[in-house]
């Protein structure tokens, strides 16, 4: 391909080579700002179930469940097998999907920050009345308000720290979005240990205590810098070239400055960037915009995370047994997080794909084997093969964290082009949450109908995926964020599906 010729993305020459810059205080400080939106996911994810699982709570809102939990529980696997209380963690999601496709166009035209800035309040907003809920409607309009805020936050904070990171080091702080993430789960799991004696509003302080983040996400939002790639592709190239001097450390920015140029002016000149990304052009970036955050909830990840204590209950632990588990479960996603951010910059986002997959695989058939044989319809496990699933589980989590966790965000955030980046971004957010609100209503009922064949359900999906990464993912390592629509020309396979240049 000659250096004149024309792609999507706009950017017509290869400049990698002369990007300059370093790792600044700014950066870092901006990126862990913004990273504080994790926290706000990975929080709900991980107080939902804790707090689902206690009987205060049930009493009030849920009194059938909390009957059937005490009684009726003829099947150890349906002891919490009510699509209401599902929804009381789904409905969430389904509200934040519809919020990132109004998030879309309000992150290009109003910038990265207005976003970062809406989801904190909306978060604040429904913390708050989660906290004081008198009755389920009241419950429900908060999880809705905090389904908004996640919308806003999820399709704002991956765009961001991509734009904001040097391109050597892009994997690494995008990642500070799942680090986030798996601090606020584990954060949630030893917040929900230490409430549940709390009688009997124990809950409410669980749930309350969302707002601690959501104010940091706000307040740091109105202090952090706009990208530079926003500002110019609002107009203000200015301004977005000393921000850019700014945050790389240097005057000579002049090959990076000019792939944003020539990228915004593309992307300004497209617009309806939702009918775009359905061109034969950006194939490859629509099938990863879809498939790599279906694949992510599809590992049966949020299943474990949002109802660990409920699971490990239905499992035949005790409550406070449960509870060590769940916690356990948060600490090791934590610790796995940085192990991929040691390596993906190193090794590639491949290698962290498929071998996370391969783990991934063998700890849910293990499982499964273990709760097939030796779990019952009324028994209990024993100590050893409680042990054994608790193990098995960490591996599987340990798994993900180093790979589909971060990565499933990541490889995203840094393939659109800026023409279709927010659009993009929102499809991969609303898949995710689509699937995600999915997975959160039907789960009870799928471990109630196949046991310890759930396990082996997520097992299949895991193959698929990681197969699918092998044929079609290219290694995004190391390639410029306004460069990377050369990568898909360059693979045996996109390379047949995309138009020739003109």
């Amino acid at each position: 391909m000659e250096d004149g010729s024309y792609i999507a993305g706009g950017v017509t020459k290869v400049r990698a080579d002369q990007y300059n810059g370093k790792v600044t205080v700014h950066v870092i400080v901006a990126c862990i700002v913004a990273a504080i939106g994790g926290s706000l996911f990975g929080y709900d994810v991980g107080i939902s179930g804790g707090v689902t699982s206690m009987d205060d709570f049930l009493r009030k809102f849920f009194p059938s469940v909390y009957e059937q939990k005490m009684h009726a529980h003829e099947n150890n696997y349906c002891k919490y097998n009510n699509q209401v209380l599902a929804a009381f963690t789904s409905v969430l999601y389904i509200s934040g999907l519809v919020a990132t496709l109004v998030a879309s166009p309000v992150t290009r035209k109003y910038g990265r920050r207005t976003s970062i800035i809406v989801g904190g309040i909306s978060f604040l907003v429904g913390s708050v009345l989660n906290a004081a809920a008198a009755n389920l409607g009241m419950l429900i309009v908060g999880r809705i308000m905090l389904g908004v805020g996640i919308g806003f936050g999820d399709q704002a904070i991956p765009l961001y720290l991509s734009e904001m990171a040097p391109t050597h080091l892009r994997g690494g702080l995008n990642m500070m979005f799942q680090v986030a993430t798996t601090f606020g789960i584990f954060t949630a799991n030893m917040i929900n240990f230490g409430t549940h004696n709390i009688k009997p509003w124990g809950w409410r302080l669980s749930l309350g205590l969302a707002a601690v983040p959501a104010l940091l996400m706000t307040i740091g939002g109105i202090f952090i810098p706009e990208t530079p790639n926003s500002l110019v592709e609002r107009g203000s190239k200015e301004k977005g070239r000393k921000v850019l001097e700014k945050i790389r450390g240097t005057k000579n920015v002049d090959a990076e400055f000019q792939d944003m140029v020539d990228a915004s002016e593309f992307a300004n000149s497209i617009k309806h960037p939702f009918r775009n990304i359905l061109e034969k052009r950006y194939r490859p970036e629509l099938v990863m915009a879809i498939f790599m955050p279906a694949f992510q909830i599809l590992t049966g990840i949020n299943s474990i995370l949002f109802y660990a204590p409920v699971l490990f209950q239905s499992m035949g632990f005790g409550r406070d047994a449960s509870l060590y588990s769940s916690a356990l479960t948060g600490g090791v996603l934590l610790f796995s997080t940085f192990i991929s951010i040691a390596t993906v910059d190193r090794l590639g986002r491949r290698p962290l794909l498929i071998s996370g997959g391969i783990q991934m695989i063998i700890c849910q058939v293990i499982v499964a084997i273990i709760l097939g044989v030796k779990f019952g319809e009324n028994q209990e496990l024993s100590k050893s093969y409680s042990i054994l699933v608790v193990v098995a589980i960490c591996l599987f989590v340990l798994a993900f964290g180093w790979s589909w966790g971060p990565l499933g965000w990541t490889v995203p955030s840094e393939i659109f082009p800026l023409e279709i980046r927010s659009a993009g971004q929102s499809i991969t957010v609303a898949v995710n949450l689509l699937f995600t609100f999915i997975i959160a209503q039907v789960f009870l009922t799928l471990l109630c109908s196949f046991k310890f064949g759930i396990f082996l359900f997520f097992a299949g999906w895991i193959t698929i995926m990681t197969i699918f990464v092998i044929l079609f993912l290219p290694e995004t390592k190391g390639i410029p964020i306004e460069e990377m629509s050369y990568m898909w020309r360059k693979h045996w396979f996109w390379k047949k599906i995309l138009p020739e240049t003109t």
